[in-house]
Order: structure tokens, then C-alpha cells, then sequence
């Protein structure tokens, strides 16, 4: 099957680095015009040169994902383009110093970890609808974790963000099932990416990583391509019976589960 989003704008927040660079790439790749949100401009400007000479084209709008108006600068460049046919929820915080028990976490961490891996979906989903209703169809991807599904200790908040997104997303998909608009979310396992370095350098236990390694069953971590290649199977009409699930692409961590370890 061959995919081709060429005429088509693709919305992706936290798209400069980690696993949404890949998806910025990997929508360019395809034709898109993506509109690419990133907290860090300098990033944001390395992947515009990166996609330089690939068929789509990426334009930056930088700005935190915990301010409303960093939603509508997004949505309002999209509109410029012809209007988002696809939303990739996918920024996410995952600060070092949030892993601890839940009673020692402060408050303030809390809330900023859900408004930008929980309540930004909400901001954007809720700016995206109309345009997509207008056009009568559409696709949202909202990013997860297998922390939604099956948590460990010290990740209260990070887990209930994750979770939360995996519930808003079947919500999501009856919602708006008539209005030929999918919502699908994905869980994603542990990927070699910028977060989980910044992950391990706080973790005091150094031989944690390798551990965790040793735990998948194909024995390594995911590659950001990887995981862009599903999502761009998913906002493809190669799923267009596809919505209210939440895929899992893990390396097989959650078929082994964790008393296998």
C-alpha cells in the first residue's frame, strides 16, 4: 500500500524531537505540509533544514504546550495552509524529578506534567474539530505510553496523564464516529529518544536502562522511525475502520508482562 498525504496539513506538538521528529519527517516524507509545535525554537529550525528537498514541507511554530495560545498559533498556521486533516497529540513531559512516591510529589509537578501530556490534547482537539468537520473527515492521534496501560512505582503523574489520554481517546472516537473524524492513540514503549536519556541521567540507579533492556523481549528499545511508520499507517485510509483503539507498539513488553520478568 503506498501512502501519500500530499495536499494534506498535518498538525504534530512536540514534533522537533524524540518521537515526534520522526513523525514530522515521516509525514514530510510522505507530502504533508506539517505544521510542527516545539518548546525549543533551535530544534525547531534543525528539522525544517532537515526536511529540506522532501516532498512536504514543515512549518515551525514554536511555543510551551501548557499556554492556550501556543494551541491557537498552531491551529491558526494550519488554517493558513487549508486547515488540519490530521492532529498528532504527541508532546509530553516526563521531568527526572516527577519519579518519586506519589506523596512526596510536589503539586506544582503534577499540574504541569497533566497540562501538557493530559490537558493540551484537550485545547487541541477542541480547535482541530471544527475544520475537520467542515471538511467531513478526519484523524487524531493521540500519544500514550505503556505507562497508561501497566505503571510501576514513582510515575503517579506521568502513569494518570498517560491513562488519561488512552480514556479521552475512546471518548473522543464515539464522539465524533458520525463526523467521519477517527481518534486513534498509541502506546508506545520504551524508545531511544532524548526523554528517556534525560530519564536515565536522573535516575541514581545507572544499571536501571539496561535492565529495562534486558526486560523486552527483543532484548532493545524501539527506534523513533519505528513508531513513525505506524502512526503514519494510522492517519492513512489503510485505517479508515480504525478509531477508539489504542495500539501498542512495545517490542512485546505488554504480551510478557511484568511477572515475566
Amino acid at each position: 500500500m503506498t501512502i501519500d498525504f500530499s495536499g494534506k496539513v498535518v498538525i504534530i506538538t512536540g514534533g522537533a524531537g524524540g518521537l515526534g521528529k520522526a513523525f514530522t519527517l515521516e509525514f514530510a516524507r510522505l507530502g504533508a505540509q506539517v505544521v510542527c509545535n516545539d518548546l525549543d525554537p533551535a530544534a525547531g529550525a534543525a528539522v525544517v533544514a532537515e526536511a529540506e528537498g522532501l516532498p512536504g514541507a514543515i512549518h515551525f511554530v514554536g511555543g510551551s504546550m501548557a499556554l492556550p495560545e501556543t494551541c491557537d498559533a498552531i491551529v491558526a498556521r494550519a488554517a493558513e495552509l487549508g486547515g488540519a486533516d490530521v492532529l498528532c497529540n504527541n508532546v509530553g513531559i516526563q521531568p527526572p524529578t516527577s519519579y518519586v512516591p506519589a506523596h512526596e510529589l510536589d503539586d506544582g509537578l503534577w499540574d504541569a506534567i497533566l497540562t501538557v501530556n493530559l490537558k493540551s490534547y484537550f485545547w487541541m482537539v477542541k480547535r482541530c474539530i471544527p475544520a475537520m468537520q467542515a471538511k467531513g473527515r478526519g484523524v487524531i492521534i493521540n500519544t500514550a505510553s505503556v505507562q497508561g496501560l501497566q505503571s510501576q512505582k514513582g510515575a503517579a503523574a506521568y502513569a494518570a496523564s498517560k491513562g488519561g489520554i488512552i480514556a479521552m481517546t475512546r471518548q473522543l472516537a464515539l464522539e465524533y464516529a458520525e463526523d467521519n473524524i477517527r481518534v486513534v492513540a498509541i502506546a508506545p514503549g520504551t524508545f531511544d529518544t532524548p526523554l528517556l536519556r534525560d530519564v536515565a541521567a536522573g535516575i541514581p540507579d545507572k544499571g536501571y536502562m539496561e535492565r529495562l533492556r534486558q526486560a523486552y523481549p527483543m532484548k532493545r528499545f524501539g527506534q523513533p522511525e519505528e513508531m513513525a511508520r505506524v502512526v503514519a499507517f494510522l492517519a492513512s485510509d489503510g485505517a479508515s475502520f480504525m478509531t477508539g483503539e489504542c495500539v501498542t507498539v512495545d517490542g512485546g513488553i505488554m504480551a510478557q508482562g511484568g511477572w515475566a520478568q
